[in-house]
């Protein structure tokens, strides 16, 4: 919606009807949501970069897609930031490449035709790096882009990320043979036993020999990052996973990763002061998913997600399309998202929180406003609190304060559902100016305390708590 429409336009039940707010209490909803970004970007710096380019050709890299480029562009990177950094240019070409790890002051940037495609070998990844897989941390193969404790840097550009996963490539570490278990289940169950037996991190080693799949770009304990412009596609896993990261920025960037499992588009992890926007995102699984750590290592390293805006994109298909958890161990606090279409026979929720009882952690301050959503799979709001149908544990999760603004719905089964535990309710769940139009079955609701409708309609008749 444009900014005007935002402060004074409610798309209605029926048939296309519209409801005009009266200005005054227009004005203070769009200004209080206002308040809040502006207060977020306030924290947000775009990082800028020493007027420095060093083209990877000068090093020998061939865009030819057949030669391996791995060690080309390593050096380029490390020529430019032994020179104090600057821009590491990707010309037109198909460039073939292993893992690329970027350094202080560096902006990989892929020129428009540029096409970084990643080799399919799982050695290409190795030696093994730190990082985080599914909220535990770990010993694993390196991320196809990679940076760790680095400041100002960036991946830009107009070119494509090709992660090259297939169902002969990764993906397949996924699938069991004749429906056994799959080659990543034992890996991913010894991980999580490490973690509760508080095994040191560099003693979780994995890598060669193992089926722990990579995130195609991962940031780790960075400062002041942006990813913008580029096109991502295929990744192992997660697209793009921020961790332990400060001022990020992802914009304009295209995830085209719809037929992968587990491929998220954009992950921020534990990381404060976030800014996604005008992104558009076909993907695996969830499009946009804020994440705090997961069960005991979570509680270990114990740091929120908070201070995120995500304005302006659009979301495809997916498993959800803002969402919060299922790793909120940390805790996820002050989350706005606003001006965003959501629509997709394959997109199964628009907004969506998902924790259990052996997540804990909380989530609360979280704000949606002017969510413009055409078609959902599953249900339009979902808040689970019973997520991968665990209903009891020993962690309870902390969920309240979560208010819906403004949002319109063209069609889908459901409105919401919000499921709670039994004697840990949900609370203070607010929907405020929404329609939703074309539900097909009831809502869902159970163990949930504070539920606030205001000038909600389902179906073109007002909905009541």
């Amino acid at each position: 919606m444009s900014a005007p429409g935002r402060r004074t336009f409610l798309a209605a039940a029926g048939a296309g009807a519209a409801l005009l707010l009266s200005p005054g209490v227009a004005r203070a909803q769009s200004s209080a949501a206002d308040r809040r970004a502006e207060r977020i970007l306030a924290g947000i710096r775009v990082p800028r970069f020493p007027r420095r380019t060093v083209s990877v050709t000068d090093h020998g890299a061939v865009g030819d897609g057949v030669h391996d480029c791995t060690a080309a562009i390593r050096d380029a990177i490390e020529a430019c930031a032994a020179a104090g950094g600057g821009r590491v240019v990707v010309p037109a070409g198909d460039w073939l490449t292993g893992a690329v790890h970027l350094r202080d002051r560096i902006d990989l940037h892929l020129e428009q035709g540029a096409t970084l495609r990643f080799r399919q070998d799982p050695a290409a990844y190795l030696p093994a790096v730190y990082t985080r897989y599914e909220g535990t941390e770990c010993v694993n193969y390196s991320p196809f882009v990679y940076a760790y404790g680095c400041r100002t840097i960036a991946v830009t550009g107009a070119g494509v990320l090709e992660g090259q996963a297939d169902a002969t490539h990764w993906w397949d570490w996924t699938k069991g043979v004749d429906g056994g278990p799959s080659p990543e289940s034992p890996d991913k169950q010894r991980l999580l036993a490490w973690a509760e037996a508080g095994v040191p991190v560099e003693e979780r080693v994995f890598g060669e020999g193992h089926h722990l799949r990579p995130n195609l770009i991962q940031f780790y304990r960075c400062r002041d990052v942006l990813v913008e412009g580029v096109t991502v596609r295929n990744s192992p896993m997660w697209n793009i996973h921020p961790v332990l990261c400060k001022n990020v920025t992802v914009r304009g960037v295209t995830v085209d990763s719809p037929n992968g499992p587990n491929n998220d588009g954009v992950d921020p992890e534990s990381c404060s002061y976030v800014h996604i926007k005008d992104c558009v995102f076909d993907t695996g699984d969830d499009c946009v998913a804020f994440k705090a750590g997961k069960n005991a290592d979570g509680r270990r390293v114990n740091v929120p997600m908070e201070h995120a805006l995500v304005e302006g994109c659009q979301m495809r298909d997916g498993h959800g399309g803002v969402t919060i958890g299922s790793e909120t161990t940390g805790g996820v606090a002050d989350i706005v998202a606003r001006d965003c279409r959501m629509s997709s026979p394959d997109l199964d929720r628009a907004i969506r929180v998902k924790s259990s009882p052996v997540r804990g952690g909380y989530v609360r301050d979280v704000l949606c406003t002017d969510i413009e959503v055409g078609q959902v799979g599953d249900v339009v709001i979902e808040v689970a609190l019973n997520y991968e149908n665990i209903d009891t544990g020993p962690y309870f999760p902390d969920v309240r304060g979560i208010e819906i603004r403004r949002l319109t719905a063209a069609s889908g089964p459901r409105a919401w559902t919000l499921f709670g535990n039994p004697g840990n309710p949900i609370r203070d769940v607010r929907l405020v100016d929404c329609a939703f139009d074309g539900m097909t079955g009831p809502n869902e609701l159970r163990d949930v305390e504070g539920l606030v409708l205001e000038r909600v309609t389902i179906n073109g008749q007002e909905a009541t708590a």
